[in-house]
């Protein structure tokens, strides 16, 4: 995975409660890069909806991930490194952010629908009800071989997800 330390960004990926957030913000730390927090970038309009537990759908996530990719690009067109955290559930997602920076790099956290529903139901002060893990795993399409992308089991500890991908 030798390849991920040249990327100039990294996505965080996966469904909710996979740690996208902690692992992000201990990867961006260790890289030096700015960190992305892809929830804070989604408009009031899908944070209500999501609220109320209805899913979002790829109209309704096109904004999202343009704001996303806007924030990687801005960060490596400045000259820093990016790591954002971010569902890009789906290819289109994930090639959507490319069209901002054509090299990005996405660690894949998998987790089982248990694990993801427990954690996410554990969550205090969050939008994102536990009724909607299973449509995020229902829109889920893992990386494709031909993606620039690694996979980690996302019940590991943040410290081993973060050395075993930058080994």
């Amino acid at each position: 995975m030798n390849d991920v330390r040249s990327a100039q960004a990294i996505v965080v990926m996966g469904v909710a409660g996979c740690g996208k957030t902690v692992v992000g913000e201990a990867l961006a730390e260790t890289l030096k890069a700015v960190f992305i927090e892809g929830d804070r970038l989604h408009p009031p309009e899908n944070v209500a909806r999501m609220a109320r537990g209805e899913p979002l759908t790829d109209a309704l996530r096109e904004g999202w991930l343009d704001a996303v990719g806007e924030r990687i690009a801005a960060s490596v067109g400045g000259g820093q490194k990016a790591v954002a955290a971010c569902s890009a559930l789906k290819r289109s997602y994930r090639d959507r952010l490319r069209r901002f920076c054509p090299d990005i790099f996405f660690l894949y956290l998998r987790i089982d629908r248990e694990t993801a529903w427990r954690r996410v139901a554990g969550r205090k002060g969050h939008f994102m009800p536990a009724s909607l893990v299973d449509s995020q795993f229902a829109t889920l399409e893992e990386p494709g071989a031909d993606e620039r992308a690694a996979t980690m089991d996302a019940t590991r500890t943040v410290a081993g997800i973060v050395k075993e991908l930058l080994g």
